[in-house]
């Protein structure tokens, strides 16, 4: 039987964490390093934390390195078979690409020519595809552009959110992850006639106006963009962030008039410095019948 193969892991926010659990658990990889950013500071009293990645690597008694610039970092670990990176948050220079014996080897929340670059899942909900998927890729220097090692699709639910789908393909990510490794890697090239590139996203992106936007655009927002950036919209008089929102009346809801006729029904809603309310509790609270 062939040794473990040795993995060094890179990778920050919760999204990696299935990734890293499933190398961990499978007898055929040993993680010998785990690599995620810096602690940072978060929240109203900028407590110094540790990103969940890290916690993760504790768990599982991994150790944890955390250099500010990974390329002037030197691997304690002169030789290593695959370089694993999910949601890592820095960009691999050449020199770590040419490392491991294997290959360096990325995962990818969308199907990849498809949503190349940053919040691939939240630009498939803003473009209302009807599928989307997870990609293992060969990393090269080139943004996302490297060899498809193995690929798998989900049809997008109807009412699917970010934060659902980020959970559903996190845990897709890291099955196909180790299923691809384990055997011979057989690279197919990305079909550049199919590529479309990711927008980054701002806040700007989450400020609605339900008079020259209909309901399905803006829930369609609500979905892709929650919890960030958020979603703003002015309601009477007032500034609220729409938490949640349907295309169907509910008793919790409170209906908005929108732009083509349609209607949207917020059920959660936030005033500025404010607790989240359901629709109908807030618009009591604001006199509206």
């Amino acid at each position: 039987m062939h040794p473990p193969f040795s993995v060094i892991f890179c990778g920050t926010p919760e999204f990696a964490i299935p990734a890293l659990r499933a190398l961990s658990a499978a007898p055929e990889f040993s993680v010998d390093l785990v690599i995620t950013q810096p602690d940072k500071p978060v929240g109203r009293k900028q407590q110094l934390t540790p990103p969940p990645v890290k916690a993760a690597a504790r768990e599982l008694g991994l150790p944890v390195e955390q250099p500010e610039d990974i390329n002037s970092f030197q691997f304690p670990i002169p030789h290593f078979q695959f370089l694993v990176t999910v949601a890592y948050g820095q960009i691999i220079g050449e020199r770590l690409l040419a490392l491991p014996s294997i290959a360096p080897v990325n995962v990818h929340p969308s199907l990849l020519p498809r949503w190349r670059g940053a919040a691939p899942i939240q630009n498939a909900l803003l473009a209302d595809d009807a599928e989307t998927g997870v990609t293992i890729q060969r990393m090269v220097r080139e943004l996302d552009a490297g060899d498809i090692l193995g690929q798998e699709s989900v049809r997008i639910a109807p009412r699917e959110t970010a934060e659902s789908l980020h959970e559903q393909l996190a845990e897709m990510a890291a099955s196909l992850l180790v299923e691809t490794l384990k055997k011979p890697l057989r690279p197919e090239p990305q079909d550049n006639a199919k590529i479309t590139l990711c927008r980054k996203l701002s806040r700007r992106d989450g400020i609605v106006n339900s008079a020259t936007m209909t309901a399905q655009e803006i829930d369609r927002r609500v979905r892709a963009l929650m919890p960030w950036p958020g979603v703003t919209c002015v309601i009477g008089t007032e500034e609220a962030k729409l938490h949640q929102t349907s295309l169907e009346p509910s008793d919790d809801a409170f209906p908005v008039p929108c732009r083509g006729g349609t209607t949207l029904f917020v059920q959660r809603i936030q005033s500025p410095g404010k607790n989240v309310l359901r629709g109908n509790e807030w618009m009591r609270g604001h006199g509206i019948s």
